[in-house]
């Protein structure tokens, strides 16, 4: 694998932080600075630390920063979830980029498993 951008995981990593950026826009406004803002940053880092963990040298790395990947997905559904409950956004609008949350988190965990299965390979 020559790049980060090759990783399909992180393809659809950034499909979700797009999708974020589709639904902070229908947020009222005044949760610009609340949970927007923490909406967008918890999403922007999913895909981020893919490829920052992807860059790094060892599987080692790259597998702390998958595990932050997850607790960032983690956050952005939970936000999500909130968002819907407390009637800021409409749930017919987050179920697509919820069930795109989902699909990572389901690369995510195969990859993780991936990475250590060859890792406990190698002597």
């Amino acid at each position: 694998m020559a790049s980060y951008r090759d990783l399909l995981v992180w393809q659809k990593a950034m499909d979700l932080a797009q999708g974020a950026y589709s639904l902070a826009r229908l947020m009222p406004r005044v949760e610009q600075f609340r949970l927007t803002a923490q909406l967008l940053r918890a999403a922007v880092s999913v895909p981020a630390n893919i490829a920052e963990g992807r860059a790094r040298t060892g599987k080692r790395e790259f597998l702390n920063f998958l595990s932050i990947a997850s607790g960032s997905l983690a956050e952005t559904e939970t936000l999500l979830m909130l968002a819907v409950r407390t009637g800021l956004l409409p749930k017919a609008d987050v179920v697509p980029v919820f069930r795109t949350a989902e699909e990572v988190g389901r690369m995510l965990t195969a990859l993780k498993q991936s990475l250590r299965q060859r890792s406990a390979a190698q002597p």
